[in-house]
């Protein structure tokens, strides 16, 4: 990993109103989050169908390019790919972060590569970069109930019961992003996926 190399954050999710509260938005909200955080406001990025916003993790810290793709969820590796070459950020820099089936809801997990267990976005992404290598945090949103299509219950805003953990899982995912930059996927896996 490169001190002197900015980091690539990628939100996933869709564009537009409607889909601004689906669990398969969670990449936006995280986004927004860590926007906040480092003062950093998101505008239209001239170089790529996306939003980003810039700025420092702590003072003087590693730059973060955070980037929320406008091409909808199974296009979104087009617009990462353009923000990393345009940024010179390698491929050890980016982060997704993403919904996961695979993982109960009220879990966050950091991890480096592998499958993408059936996620557009990630897809999309693997394709672009020509590499699975690169980190993701993963938002728990659990598998659907009864027989809903996981299509269906992805493109669904969370419950009302679940709305009720979201900022506090939102502020961890954030977390998580923040920890994997400063110290690594490993590190940040031994301190959040214990709890």
């Amino acid at each position: 990993m490169s001190d002197e190399a900015p980091w690539l954050v990628v939100g996933l999710g869709n564009p537009g109103r409607e889909y601004a509260g689906n669990r398969h938005n969670v990449g936006f909200m995280v986004a927004d989050l860590l926007a906040s955080r480092i003062g950093g406001k998101f505008g239209r990025a001239k170089r790529a169908q996306a939003e980003a916003a810039e700025g420092r993790l702590g003072f003087g810290g590693p730059r973060l390019i955070l980037l929320k793709p406008l091409t909808y969820m199974n296009l979104s590796g087009a617009p990462v790919v353009s923000l990393a070459q345009f940024f010179k950020v390698p491929v050890a820099n980016v982060i997704a972060v993403h919904d996961e089936l695979d993982v109960p809801f009220g879990q966050v997990r950091a991890k480096l590569g592998g499958g993408e267990g059936g996620h557009n976005g990630l897809r999309s992404m693997s394709k672009s970069l020509a590499t699975k290598d690169y980190a993701r945090v993963r938002f728990g949103i659990g598998r659907p109930p009864g027989r809903q299509d996981p299509a269906d219950y992805v493109l669904s805003d969370f419950s009302a019961v679940e709305r009720k953990e979201l900022d506090f899982l939102v502020d961890r995912a954030a977390d998580v992003v923040e920890a994997i930059v400063l110290e690594g996927v490993e590190w940040a896996q031994n301190k959040y996926h214990g709890n």
